[in-house]
């Protein structure tokens, strides 16, 4: 299953439409999306505006892959649970966020094998493509591990500001 996730404070239509585009064209594969609040209803992908934080975690369990914008909150769940992320950068000039940090971030994250950033809609296509094949092909290992001390690391320093 792919988890598709925006996070809840802002809108980001472009990452949940383009995931409806790609499960329109893969009807065989699960997705599910947190939306937040949208304008947009997705038509060929389940949905809700929002989890609670036992059903996030149960969906960030049994994801396969987890799709997103480039939050903090996600990326340490990611980790924690050992899963493969695809991260879309919400851009100010889309007027998706207040600023650019999620670029930032996402450079700094850019280095970690189980994240992948993408900068467009085609480039989140060819991830999940990619992603799958893999998966399929068995030339890469699901299980992915990211080392206690850089989890820790990252909590310390959302903490700390």
């Amino acid at each position: 299953m792919i988890f598709v996730s925006v996070g809840t404070q802002l809108p980001f239509e472009r990452l949940i439409r383009s995931m409806d585009f790609w499960s329109e064209e893969n009807p065989d594969k699960e997705v599910f999306a947190q939306v937040g609040k949208t304008d947009y209803t997705p038509c060929f992908m389940a949905f809700s505006e929002k989890l609670s934080p036992a059903e996030y975690t149960e969906k960030v369990n049994n994801a396969d892959l987890i799709v997103s914008h480039v939050g903090m909150g996600t990326i340490i769940t990611g980790l924690e649970h050992f899963k493969k992320m695809i991260l879309m950068p919400r851009l100010a000039e889309m007027g998706e966020h207040r600023n650019d940090h999620q670029l930032g971030t996402a450079e700094k994250f850019s280095h970690i094998d189980s994240i992948v950033i993408v900068n467009s809609e085609y480039e989140l296509k060819e991830a999940i493509d990619e992603h799958l094949s893999e998966t399929r092909n068995n030339s890469v290992s699901t299980n992915v591990r990211t080392s206690p001390e850089l989890i820790n690391k990252l909590r310390d320093f959302i903490k700390t500001g």
